[in-house]
């Protein structure tokens, strides 16, 4: 096959490009460019996409013997993940960019250009493993590695577009083994740090970018009754469920740590409350991805809202409008707005079933009002 292989200057897609060239796919490496600014994208190990890192990946084609470009991406990047970034915290929700970086760049716009071009399939650094069902249809799982697991953030992706993807690194047990690799391989990346956080916040600092980006607009911090407890210099500068950077004037009557329960837009608030107010017993989800047909009656599962999160026992089925409804077995807590829920089952427990928008959250029966 004619394999595009994202390189984005790090050892894992190094690795992934080198074991398509090892399985004897005719391979060529690319580097998506993500900004005009790529100067200011890493900081040490925070963000990517960098000169640094085409510059690595440059390198690791060389080693490879492959083919390597660049490809600027970066006007579809701002038009669509960062729009989306700062329009979802805007809107007092809490999106998650690199679902959104995997649905509209690395499996839209380049998978596009990658079949436009004739290629069959695009390969990636992720840990997670894409196979043919029974039936033959598409399925993702879960890495091996579980530590290092990305199907979460893949799910997006639908079946169709994961027919064109390939994971080579889905069966390592360990990212020590893929360093290993790297440096058996003679890849100058073997022992580069990895990128954490957001690769367009490459300080870490989100609210000092969502400031920047929105501007200060002051407003209340309440409690659940109305009660001003302090203020704020922008409720998009929250997600629920956060518990640190509150700034309250006094503690809690009871002495316990307050929570942020909700984000207000329209009122410019931040409603704070206890942990007990966090429990989820129920989601409503649009904009709903199957890996399969769509479940019409309930179906036993597990589902999972954060990147890194757990999943726990649940329930699910697909409503007519396109969304998904889930219910809750207990242990969730906290989940705003925004977040994408993934739901697995299979044998294993963990082949992807589908994936959808979080849009609002409800207590479990008979808890406390």
């Amino acid at each position: 096959m004619r394999v595009l292989a994202a390189l984005s200057g790090g050892v894992d897609s190094a690795v992934a490009a080198a074991r398509a060239v090892d399985a004897g796919h005719d391979v060529v490496g690319v580097h998506m460019a993500l900004s005009r600014s790529r100067a200011q994208l890493r900081t040490g190990s925070r963000g990517c996409c960098s000169i640094e890192d085409a510059g690595d990946a440059r390198r690791a084609a060389d080693v490879l013997g492959i083919p390597y470009y660049v490809w600027d991406l970066s006007e579809r990047f701002e038009d669509t993940v960062v729009a989306d970034f700062l329009a979802e915290y805007e809107a007092g929700r809490t999106p998650n960019p690199c679902v959104r970086c995997n649905e509209h760049i690395k499996f839209d716009a380049l998978l596009d250009k990658a079949l436009a071009l004739g290629f069959d399939a695009v390969c990636t650094g992720h840990y997670a493993r894409a196979s043919a069902g029974a039936d033959g249809a598409p399925v993702l799982r879960r890495a091996a590695e579980r530590a290092k697991d990305q199907s979460y953030v893949l799910a997006v992706m639908g079946p169709g577009r994961l027919a064109r993807a390939m994971f080579p690194l889905g069966d390592v047990e360990s990212k020590d083994d893929v360093r290993a690799e790297a440096a058996a391989r003679g890849l100058g990346v073997s022992a580069k740090p990895d990128s954490y956080d957001i690769c367009f916040v490459a300080d870490g600092d989100t609210r000092g970018f969502l400031r920047d980006r929105l501007g200060s607009r002051p407003g209340e911090v309440v409690d659940a009754d109305g009660t001003v407890l302090g203020r704020h210099d922008g409720a998009y500068g929250f997600t629920v469920g956060q518990r640190k950077g509150l700034q309250l004037g006094r503690p809690a009557a009871d002495g316990r740590p307050r929570y942020v329960l909700a984000i207000e837009p329209v009122s410019n608030r931040v409603v704070v409350g206890g942990a007990q107010d966090l429990a989820v017993g129920a989601i409503d989800a649009s904009a709903a991805v199957w890996f399969g047909p769509a479940p019409r009656e309930w179906t036993a599962c597990t589902v999972q809202v954060r990147a890194h999160g757990a999943a726990v026992p649940a329930r699910a089925r697909a409503t007519g409008d396109g969304g998904m409804e889930i219910r809750v077995d207990g242990g969730l807590q906290g989940v705003a707005a925004g977040q994408s829920a993934v739901l697995y089952g299979g044998p294993e427990g963990d082949r992807v079933l589908g994936q959808a928008t979080v849009d609002r959250t409800h207590r479990p029966a008979g808890a406390r009002a």
